[in-house]
């Protein structure tokens, strides 16, 4: 096998990273958000009484999406702006985890950087989580009602 030089390979083919997956850009935005936990970041104003199209434009000068956006890695991968709506497509958030994590009704004005990445963790976590006990409780139907039924008769 031949050694070649990155620069080289780069000059003679099309070296593209694979994309991020959801989890890994996620990942990445709280691991930049706990770089500066103590950081003073501005929270979205009200977002929750915004008509859907206004709230897509919503943003914040030194928020936590422009935290995000001002990552060459996310930008490459597609984190378009910093406004909401482009961060809610990119990171997958719905509107109620984006309420959660980002608006100011929950978090004053201006919060810790830190504390902006404890939410985002704790929303898009706790989906998985009650996925799971959702499963479970399911599963546990499936195979305990059959035996309640037989033992009831």
């Amino acid at each position: 096998m031949e050694h070649k030089d990155l620069d080289y390979l780069r000059s003679v083919a099309d070296v593209q990273p694979r994309p991020l997956t959801q989890e890994e850009r996620l990942d990445r935005w709280i691991t930049l958000l706990e770089r500066d936990p103590t950081r003073r970041l501005n929270s979205l104003g009200e977002i929750e009484y915004k008509p859907p199209t206004e709230r897509a434009l919503v943003r914040e000068d030194n928020s936590p999406l422009t935290v995000a956006y001002e990552d060459p890695i996310l930008r490459a991968d597609g984190l378009a702006s910093d406004r909401l709506g482009d961060a809610m497509r990119y990171f997958g958030l719905t509107d109620g985890q984006a309420h959660y994590a980002l608006c100011s009704c929950l978090s004053g004005h201006t919060a810790e950087s830190g504390a902006f990445a404890q939410r985002l963790r704790n929303t898009t976590g706790d989906v998985a989580w009650q996925q799971a006990i959702g499963a479970w409780a399911l599963a546990s139907l499936a195979v305990g009602l059959p035996a309640l039924v037989y033992f009831l008769r």
